[in-house]
């Protein structure tokens, strides 16, 4: 039941905005989980922006946050690699300024130039994209070098419509190499497994919402959790039957979500 869950994991492009778009219904969500004595996480596949930029944008959306208020792909990525031995390698950072700082802050050796000495591939969401870190990415590949892709998403949503994310240039790397990438981030269960963690709630009292069936429903159920798909991003209602993995809740947005959670659904 909607009205039991305490813990509110949710994914935010395309679920509570879109671009510098905040949707309707999304800041009296966040009162509402408050005023329950709740407690609400942002999740997000979204490597290309640090988590600074995150509170910096939800400050201009008119939404107060801290640090600890999101978990991002880089953290479960930066987790995998600090348990995997990947510390003390050398790492070429296939992604955005930020991408390539947050690894570095967290005390990896990365690089953005070819190599000699370069051992895993680390692939993000890279809005600065550039033919040369493809062909860098070939080569590195081709040496046999670890591939590891922060998440799997093949677009991001904007305001005109979708761009390529990880997921679409992972796709394409594989046609010109033959090598898949092990990857982080939703739909992997520890995102969520995380967060429950972080809070004290088990998995009755914890729900995750999101826009992807492919990633934000499938962390969930992998994570044997109560999803909700919102019909306000990526995924629409006519895709509900051509995924194996099926939500527990269907809404057409955030806002006919809160009124179905306070009763005021018609």
């Amino acid at each position: 039941m909607l009205k039991e869950k305490r813990l509110f994991l949710l994914d935010m492009d395309g679920t509570i905005y879109l671009d510098d778009q905040l949707f309707d219904g999304t800041k009296e969500f966040l009162a509402h989980v408050r005023a329950i004595g709740g407690k609400y996480l942002f999740l997000t596949n979204n490597s290309s922006r640090s988590v600074d930029a995150y509170v910096e944008k939800m400050q201009r959306l008119g939404i107060e946050t801290t640090k600890d208020d999101f978990l991002t792909s880089v953290d479960a990525l930066i987790v995998y690699l600090k348990s995997n031995g990947y510390a003390p390698k050398k790492l070429y950072a296939f992604g955005t300024a930020s991408f390539r700082k947050q690894l570095a802050d967290s005390g990896f050796c990365v690089t953005d130039r070819l190599q000699e000495d370069v051992q895993a591939l680390i692939c993000g969401f890279d809005t600065e994209l550039t033919f040369q870190k493809l062909e860098d990415a070939c080569i590195l590949l081709n040496r046999g070098v670890d591939f590891i892709a922060a998440n799997p998403d093949w677009v991001c949503p904007t305001w005109y419509g979708f761009v390529p994310d990880c997921g679409s240039v992972c796709e394409m790397l594989y046609r010109a190499t033959s090598r898949r990438p092990v990857f982080i981030g939703k739909p992997q269960p520890e995102m969520a497994l995380l967060a429950m963690e972080k809070y004290g709630f088990n998995k009755t009292q914890t729900l995750l919402v999101g826009d992807r069936i492919y990633t934000d429903i499938a962390c969930g159920c992998n994570a044997d959790i109560d999803t909700v798909l919102v019909l306000s991003g990526e995924s629409g209602r006519q895709d509900i039957d051509l995924h194996e993995t099926k939500p527990t809740y269907v809404f057409d947005n955030i806002r006919t979500l809160l009124n179905e959670m306070t009763g005021d659904a018609k």
